[in-house]
């Protein structure tokens, strides 16, 4: 019995993604089109800079920008496009399409949204809540398998990075989504098993001062932590401020995206942050 309610969900799953991928919706407002016609002209004459410093760029045109949590939480789910308040990972997200479309032959709205679908989606296509890139060392892997990121480890100084995911599929009811649609809490549960199992690497708070040398401006960090069932709880974009290594971001604690004053270092031991994942943006 058991096995066939497995295959009917797989089924189902199936029919909904099929029908979801085909006509997603896409929520965003004229003042989005807006902005990104300010990028543009920020970004000019920048467009053929390398990608890491083409991201830093892009990341210092929001500087300022209200934080706004849970913009991605509207259903159905569609591509949320907002560049008018950014949470840490939208903001992430947003800077690397933004980069990524600023250096194609297509800089325009509609590549930035297909670029920001790719980036953010497992598959890059909209198939429902489940397959959105949740936990950020799944964003990390996808990407890197999609040729956007290439992540960074140097071992021995990099160490495994043990995780056990379970914050989504343990506590369905803090999750709009998954509290008005049980059927997908299974499928998130397989996931967060798949992701848990592969190889991850971080490097320890206590070791990044003396591997400074392996950061670069316009990487993508992501704060591993010790809260239980997640991998990592902040992520910006590393900038190499005249020696000083810190990073961009859309913080919490300041409501809006900017250039946080301490070394990263510093940033980890006052947020008990427990090291760091980082990735490579490719050309």
């Amino acid at each position: 019995m058991k096995t066939i309610k497995s295959i009917l969900f797989i089924i189902t799953l199936f029919i909904i993604s099929s029908a979801s991928a085909q006509s997603h919706k896409t929520y965003s407002e004229p003042r989005d089109r807006e902005i990104f016609e300010s990028y543009i002209k920020f970004m000019k004459g920048k467009e053929r800079l390398p990608i890491d410093k083409v991201v830093v760029e892009s990341a210092k045109f929001f500087l300022s920008v209200p934080y706004v949590a849970h913009t991605l939480e509207i259903e159905p789910e569609g591509l949320v496009i907002n560049l008018r308040g950014l949470d840490c990972t939208t903001f992430v997200e947003t800077v690397l399409a933004l980069s990524k479309t600023i250096k194609s032959s297509d800089p325009t709205f509609e590549k930035f949204c297909d670029n920001l679908k790719f980036i953010r989606y497992r598959e890059g296509e909209i198939t429902g809540f489940h397959d959105r890139l949740h936990y950020t060392t799944d964003w990390m892997y996808e990407n890197e398998r999609k040729g956007l990121l290439q992540r960074v480890i140097h071992t021995p100084e990099w160490e495994p990075l043990k995780v056990d995911l379970s914050v989504m599929s343990s506590n369905p009811d803090k999750y709009k989504q998954l509290a008005s649609n049980e059927t997908l809490i299974p499928f998130i549960k397989d996931k967060e098993k798949e992701i848990s199992s592969r190889e991850h690497h971080y490097l320890p708070a206590e070791k990044i001062e003396k591997n400074k040398t392996h950061f670069r401006s316009g990487d993508i960090v992501g704060f591993t932590t010790k809260i239980k069932g997640m991998d990592v709880s902040h992520m910006g974009i590393i900038f190499n401020e005249g020696g000083r290594l810190t990073f961009i971001h859309a913080s919490l604690s300041h409501k809006k995206v900017l250039v946080n004053r301490e070394p990263l270092s510093v940033y980890l031991k006052n947020t008990k942050g427990t090291g760091v994942v980082l990735a490579r943006v490719s050309e």
